[in-house]
C-alpha cells in the first residue's frame, strides 16, 4: 500500500475512533438507526408513498443507506453513489424535509444514546438543507437565506 494511501486509511480509522468514543457510534448502531428510521417512513402517510413508488426491494436499499451512513459518519468509504442525482426528480417541498427530519430526529432519540443522536442529527441536517438546495437548482430557483423549496 503506498505511504499516501496508508496515510489515509489511518486518517479514517482515527476520525472513525474519534467518534465512536465521543458518541459510541458504531455500524451497529447505525444499522439499528437505519432500520428504525426506514421503518417509520415506509409507514408514513406522507413520505412512505414516495418512497413506495421507487423502492420495491427494501434489502438492498437498506443496506445502501447503512453504507452511506456508514461513510458519513464514520469515513468508512463504504458508499459509492450520488444521492443528489437519486434526489433531484422527486416531487418533494420543503414540508417533506422537515417531516423527513422530524421523523429521523424522533428515531436517533429513541434509538441512539444521546450524543449519537445529537450527532446524527447534525449531520441529517446538513444532509437535507444541501439536498433541498440541489433540487432547488435544479428546478430553477435559488433559494436566498432562510427560503425553502416551494411545492412543485
Amino acid at each position: 500500500m503506498s505511504e499516501e494511501l496508508s496515510s489515509r486509511h489511518e486518517r479514517r480509522a482515527a476520525f472513525a475512533a474519534q467518534v465512536h468514543s465521543d458518541t459510541d457510534i458504531d455500524d451497529a448502531m447505525i444499522e439499528k438507526l437505519v432500520h428504525g428510521f426506514y421503518a417509520r417512513i415506509r409507514s408514513d402517510e406522507v413520505l412512505g408513498p414516495i418512497f413506495a413508488q421507487r423502492i420495491t426491494h427494501w434489502e438492498p436499499h437498506l443496506r445502501r443507506m447503512c453504507e452511506f451512513w456508514s461513510s458519513v459518519v464514520l469515513m468508512s468509504g463504504r458508499y459509492h453513489g450520488q444521492p443528489m442525482i437519486k434526489h433531484l426528480p422527486l416531487p418533494v417541498d420543503a414540508t417533506h424535509f422537515d417531516r423527513w427530519l422530524m421523523i429521523f430526529e424522533t428515531s436517533a432519540r429513541e434509538l441512539c444514546p444521546p450524543s449519537a443522536a445529537d450527532h446524527f442529527i447534525k449531520l441529517a441536517q446538513r444532509i437535507a438543507t444541501s439536498l433541498e438546495l440541489g433540487i432547488a437548482s435544479n428546478r430553477g430557483l435559488l433559494l436566498g437565506n432562510g427560503e425553502r423549496l416551494p411545492p412543485n
